[in-house]
């Protein structure tokens, strides 16, 4: 059992405010902007945590069945213990959210990242707060983006791009691989759209548990194309379960929990911004761990995004 401090945070409005009944006064809601950039700031660090276990010879699917696995069963502690959504169609509408959010995104990006230039699928994966901007304001009339925004957000993609080719920017297209990243892009658009739609129907934690129940569920027919071939000892090592245990634990099932609530007060459009802050940690993360090389390029990089972000976010 959880402690009951950390029940009643899980319990508390901020987890399972619904936006008719609950308005956040002005600090409340720059508490929502910080677990926005909190959150990005964690999956910032996935990339590396994925490549260490990438290394050690896990295969794409099977870290994401190790990472959705331990979210799942974790999230079942906090969890309301109801099984389905009140309707078949909700039920339908969460199911497209864990395809969504969980294995199309995952299996898509990460298979692309065995095909193209890994450059290329960290910049069009950054092309989602964008295509979530233009599938809002398709979907939803009542959510405008100010023209703030909208510049905000190509100022940001310009920096990612200077960070990411960070001055040695070679034009290599390979299109299977780029079109599965732009598929990847686009899925967590809809995905930001499925969690908006159901936000003020279902708890957080619940919509949450939902998204890796079919997450899992649709990631399976993966194994049956490319079995399973983990070994014990692979297991073994600590810098296998450690990551496994950061992935799934913290970058998953806290992190989606926390995301959930941001696209939930904060909107789709503003939420998406703060993506663009994601090659920023990872870049800050390679320095740190990986002893890369911070170049001028790569610093007018970061200044344009975070330049970009608040500007967008900025009334």
């Amino acid at each position: 059992m959880l402690p009951d401090g950390v029940l009643s945070f899980y319990n508390s409005p901020i987890i399972n405010a619904n936006p008719a009944a609950y308005k956040p006064m002005k600090l409340q809601t720059l508490h929502y902007h910080l677990i926005a950039v909190l959150v990005v700031t964690i999956w910032g660090l996935t990339f590396i945590s994925t490549k260490m276990l990438i290394t050690n010879g896990l295969s794409p699917q099977e870290i994401f069945l190790f990472r959705f696995s331990m979210a799942y069963v974790g999230i079942w502690f906090i969890s309301p213990k109801r099984l389905l959504a009140s309707t078949i169609k909700d039920e339908l509408w969460l199911m497209a959210g864990g395809i969504c959010g969980g294995s199309l995104y995952f299996i898509a990006e990460n298979t692309a990242l065995q095909i193209t230039q890994t450059s290329n699928v960290a910049f069009l994966i950054c092309t989602a707060p964008l295509l979530t901007i233009l599938l809002s304001m398709l979907f939803y009339k009542d959510e405008r983006p100010t023209k703030q925004l909208i510049l905000g957000s190509i100022l940001a993609l310009l920096g990612v791009g200077l960070v990411i080719f960070n001055g040695r920017f070679i034009l290599q297209i390979t299109p299977v691989g780029d079109l599965l990243t732009l598929l990847a892009a686009l899925s967590w658009a809809f995905y930001s759209l499925i969690i908006r739609k159901m936000a003020g129907r279902y708890s957080t934690i619940f919509m949450t548990r939902k998204i890796f129940f079919y997450g899992l569920l649709t990631v399976l027919p993966m194994f049956l194309l490319h079995p399973m071939t983990l070994h014990g000892e692979v297991m073994m090592r600590p810098v296998v379960w450690g990551n496994l245990l950061f992935l799934g634990l913290l970058a998953s099932l806290i992190c989606y929990v926390l995301w959930n609530v941001v696209l939930k007060q904060l909107g789709t459009m503003l939420s998406s911004n703060y993506i663009y802050l994601n090659p920023l940690v990872t870049m800050v993360a390679s320095v740190l761990i990986l002893d890369e090389r911070i170049t001028g390029v790569a610093l007018a990089g970061a200044a344009c995004i975070i330049g970009g972000v608040y500007w967008g976010q900025k009334k």
